[in-house]
């Protein structure tokens, strides 16, 4: 038998680690469970091992991320592959991206000799630093694929590497540490390369490296923010969730789904975009990325909705926005991330956010149905029994919302215990009961999961070393003493907000926008007396609607990217959608009520 290359081997051992890292996320909390209803003992230590699983997944995630050139970045086109004429600005955004890699690695090696002077162990016989070496070994292996994946030509790479030998030269040397101008120039430099498609966690990193580099701080800071807040409680169910969305994505539960909300909902005008808006929310509140279910769902909306005769406007402008639109329901992974970072109850979040979000799908269903009217739509009549046919048909996934929200408002389970049972229950259901996944199947879909966790959980941990720098050169507080000389008003600081918030929505993902904004907004919030559960849902609301706001909303690109539309047919289509959605974050903003009432 022919042995195999070494890069086979290489991408087979990623792809291995990545199953059984993911395995073992999924049965140990399902074991703990078990063990604690029968009142035996669990394993020892158990969150804390799910917790630096998920510091394992990451990285392991990002490097398959890198492998496959798709590390989460602001342009569609894919940076890292060869090609036939070479491009400045790309050559400078690869040049960049592997210069920062290698330095965040460098900083890494650093963090990791130091918890080996001064050991702790985090379950018995497992030294933290151990469970800490995946970060250096992935930075690494990031830096080899993005590397390889340049380009073919021995002088194309070459010219790479060297460029970054004279950048490690210069800065041992320390020659522009008090350049406060070479530290900006570096910046420019960075943006410019995040314009040409080098990925987000490389801007957000290289600017953290360079501020900590200006004030002669270790670089080593960035892994360690990295590391606490990877291995935060709660961070382990962003990999789970997005898992069961992952499962029910790839099975027929889209279709069958669509079939149950058509027979509920098809017979009023306007009724299948109103499916769509709930199907969408359905599958973004689990996937946690907008863009996820554009991608996932569109092949299997948008023909639908032509089929019945809406308008190629009003059904390019229904998905795009709708992608967005289950954001504040549980167990939504921005809601979840948010908590982390500003400190306040995950499970009030979830509280706060049902009405604010069954807002949202009332005002988009209502444009639903006007536009059923205007475009005079044949719409079935309501037929009780298809109805009882579907809710049948549907019925092992319907549970899927009880078994969340059981667990995560009655107190059975924790988070992270629930979504290693929703997992658990997705794969049985869909593998052994619909039988729509082989077990065959199934390695493929969990590693091009774990490919999408790690392209947003290493924009996490960087975007946490910036963050951390923000905080120790007292940002927030110089941006409060500001805003209490500038600003007298409540209502003026929160219209400024709303803008604010739109336009990070379309400059920043999601996760990292998070990161680095929610620890400068909470202490201006709170100096104004809002409540952090409502500033929670606001800034989540806000997010939602820079993804589909002109020009560079993210969803923009990506949807026009689906369906292979030019940017402004798609700013047209979204346009109505977009004043919609605006008038809710308005409310939601301005009348705090209807995000505190389940809460009182």
């Amino acid at each position: 038998m022919k042995p195999r290359p070494i890069m086979d081997r290489l991408r087979l051992g990623e792809d291995i680690l990545a199953l059984a890292v993911f395995f073992a996320m999924i049965f140990i909390p399902v074991i703990e469970t078990v063990s604690r209803w029968l009142d035996v003992r669990g394993i020892p230590a158990a969150p804390v091992l799910v917790q630096h699983l998920t510091l394992w997944i990451g990285f392991i995630g990002a490097v398959l991320a890198a492998q496959q050139n798709k590390l989460l970045s602001l342009s569609v086109k894919p940076l890292f592959n060869s090609e036939n004429e070479i491009h400045f600005g790309r050559w400078m955004a690869k040049t960049v991206s592997f210069i920062v890699i290698i330095s965040l690695m460098w900083g890494s090696i650093h963090f990791i000799k130091w918890e080996f002077l001064y050991p702790v162990d985090i379950a018995p016989n497992i030294p933290r630093w151990f469970a800490q070496l995946i970060i250096p070994i992935g930075f690494a292996l990031i830096a080899f694929h993005i590397l390889k994946n340049s380009g073919k030509d021995r002088f194309y790479i070459g010219s790479i590497l060297m460029v970054s030998l004279i950048w490690f030269m210069l800065s041992i040397t320390d020659a522009f540490v008090e350049q406060s101008w070479f530290v900006w120039f570096g910046m420019l430099i960075l943006l410019l390369s995040l314009v040409f498609g080098a990925p987000i966690f490389v801007g957000l990193g290289g600017i953290a490296a360079l501020l900590f580099w200006m004030d002669s701080t270790p670089i080593a800071s960035i892994p360690a923010e990295t590391y606490r807040i990877v291995v935060s409680p709660t961070l382990p169910t962003i990999p789970l969730f997005t898992l069961a969305g992952y499962l029910l994505a790839e099975s027929k539960a889209s279709e069958r789904m669509f079939r149950l909300f058509s027979a509920l909902f098809g017979w009023i005008p306007g009724g299948t975009p109103v499916v769509v808006v709930l199907l969408c929310g359905f599958f973004t509140a689990l996937t946690g990325g907008s863009g996820v279910t554009i991608l996932a769902l569109g092949g299997l909306l948008y023909p639908l909705l032509k089929k019945e005769g809406y308008s190629d406007q009003f059904t390019l402008g229904l998905i795009t926005v709708a992608g967005s639109i289950g954001l504040l329901f549980p167990p939504s992974l921005p809601a979840i991330i948010y908590s982390v970072t500003a400190g306040i109850s995950v499970k009030s979040v979830f509280i706060a956010g049902l009405i604010p979000g069954i807002l949202l799908i009332v005002l988009m269903s209502g444009w639903s149905i006007f536009q059923g009217r205007i475009q005079k739509i044949k719409r079935p009549p309501f037929n009780i029994k298809k109805v009882l046919k579907s809710i049948v048909e549907t019925k092992w996934e319907i549970l899927i919302p009880i078994i969340i929200l059981s667990g995560v408002f009655a107190g059975f389970t924790t988070l992270v215990e629930t979504a290693a049972i929703s997992v658990v229950y997705i794969l049985f259901i869909e593998v052994f009961v619909y039988k729509d996944l082989s077990l065959k199947k199934l390695p493929g879909i969990i590693v091009e999961c774990a490919t999408l966790v790690g392209g947003v959980l290493i924009i996490l941990g960087v975007a946490m070393g910036l963050t951390s720098y923000f905080v120790d050169a007292q940002v927030p507080a110089m941006i409060l003493t500001w805003v209490k000389t500038a600003i007298t008003s409540k209502l003026t600081f929160l219209l400024m907000l709303n803008v604010f918030l739109l336009a990070v929505g379309c400059f920043m993902d999601i996760f990292s926008a998070m990161i680095v904004i929610a620890p400068l907004i909470a202490p201006i919030g709170a100096h104004f007396g809002i409540n952090p559960i409502h500033l929670a849902v606001i800034f989540i609301a806000n997010l939602e609607l820079g993804f589909f706001t002109p020009p560079v909303g993210m969803n923009l690109f990506l949807s026009a990217y689906r369906f292979n539309r030019d940017m402004p047919t798609i700013y047209k289509s979204t346009l109505p959608f977009f004043f919609i959605r605006l008038i809710a974050v308005l409310v939601i903003t301005y009348v705090p009520f209807l995000s505190l009432f389940l809460l009182n």
